[in-house]
């Protein structure tokens, strides 16, 4: 059974820096890729950023490109989101994912957290 779950989120002001991190469960963390992604209130839940398996490979969304870093340590099963210079935009539930590879990611994660809350106030 794949568990991940979201922690981190919280009430930042506009320029400031958050660290999201996920703790998913062992075994199948180690061979999925992850990724992060968001839903604003009255919007679609959109792609963030995320990271293949070995961590050797990383993609972003253009909006957090520069500011975000995804990273991942399998040895703690943790994946972690890096939220500098934040943005009211980035307000939203932060959600972490896990699926095959990148592009299983970016179409259809198999697997969902619950979700994190992120404000950015201006």
């Amino acid at each position: 059974q794949v568990q991940l779950v979201e922690s981190g989120g919280g009430l930042v002001q506009a320029g400031g820096s958050l660290r999201l991190s996920c703790a998913a469960s062992r075994r199948t963390f180690a061979t999925y890729a992850m990724g992060w992604f968001r839903q604003a209130p009255g919007k679609e839940r959109d792609f963030v950023a995320a990271i293949s398996w070995r961590g050797g490979s990383t993609s972003y969304a253009d909006s957090v490109k520069g500011r975000f870093t995804i990273s991942r340590d399998n040895a703690k099963n943790t994946v972690y989101l890096q939220m500098n210079s934040l943005k009211p935009e980035d307000t939203a539930v932060y959600y972490c994912a896990a699926g095959r590879s990148l592009a299983v990611i970016t179409t259809g994660p198999e697997y969902w957290g619950q979700g994190t809350q992120v404000t950015v106030s201006s």
